[in-house]
């Protein structure tokens, strides 16, 4: 009898000492931590400057809220961690987003976040916002709205333990100023991210250089671009896996435009070109 109490005794222990060991198991990968680094990058648009004022750039787990009208850009660090918040930016720089082409990016910061998925990403802009047109004359850029609650970026960010998501957030210039008929200039921002970490990119040179062109990298729907530099080389970013076909039009009409077809991008990777491409003339 004593030998079955004893026996019913330690398999009591056992069973507690399982069950301890699977929640501190458990406890543990909750309380693992990575990083997310956001950055800023631009389409080509044809303008002199579009200078755009940031106030703020949050991230925020998924959760059933609708918290479309939260208005953070008056709250505190505190306040905005008591709300959900993780602050990646809380502050004020004006920005000319035509300085961050052909993989050149602006380093907005980067945040510790625990373990887990992350679905939105929340950039907040200021007033101070204007359009140089390539004759020099500067226009105030209108936003009709989105200042105070900002713009909602829809992510599926995976923070993994000790590793960094590298997220880019692409400001297209060019299709986020609309004229008005009256001659004013609107800032309706068109913005789409990528992992820099799980995408690739697409690079080469273009010649002769006074074509000056602009360069689209197409897959489906899916279209990211840039404008050669003065050396006539471009660098396309945040490309997911695909077939891709490259658009090239002239900004010079002594030339023609140019496509160049079944570029296959895989694992991420980074495809150079291995040729110039050299633009025809015009007859």
């Amino acid at each position: 009898m004593l030998r079955s109490v004893i026996n019913f005794r330690n398999k009591i222990f056992g069973l507690i000492a399982l069950l301890v060991g699977f929640g501190l198991t458990a406890c543990s990968n909750g309380d693992g931590t990575g990083t997310m680094r956001v950055s800023l990058t631009d389409a080509p648009a044809d303008y002199a400057e579009v200078n755009i004022e940031i106030h703020q750039v949050l991230v925020k787990e998924n959760d059933d809220d609708d918290d479309d009208l939260d208005e953070t850009e008056n709250m505190d660090e505190e306040e905005l961690e008591d709300a959900g918040w993780k602050v990646v930016f809380n502050d004020t720089i004006t920005v000319n987003l035509l300085d961050y082409q052909n993989g050149a990016t602006l380093d907005l910061g980067e945040v510790e976040l625990e373990t887990g998925r992350y679905n939105q990403v929340r950039l907040v802009l200021g007033d101070e916002n204007n359009v140089v047109l390539n004759n020099g004359n500067t226009f105030q850029l209108d936003t009709p709205s989105g200042q105070t609650s900002g713009y909602k970026l829809l992510v599926q960010a995976d923070i993994e333990e000790d590793q960094v998501y590298d997220l880019v957030i692409d400001f297209d210039a060019s299709r986020s100023i609309v004229v008005t008929g009256n001659g004013s200039y609107k800032l309706k921002p068109v913005l789409k991210t990528a992992n820099l970490t799980a995408s690739g990119s697409i690079s080469g040179t273009i010649l002769p250089l006074e074509a000056n062109p602009y360069v689209y990298a197409i897959a489906g729907t899916d279209t990211s671009g840039t404008q050669a530099d003065e050396n006539g080389d471009f660098r396309i970013i945040g490309l997911d896996d695909g077939t891709y076909k490259i658009e090239i039009k002239s900004t010079n009409e002594a030339y023609r435009d140019s496509t160049i077809t079944n570029i296959e991008l895989e694992d991420g990777e980074d495809v150079e070109l291995e040729e110039d491409i050299t633009l025809e003339a015009n007859s």
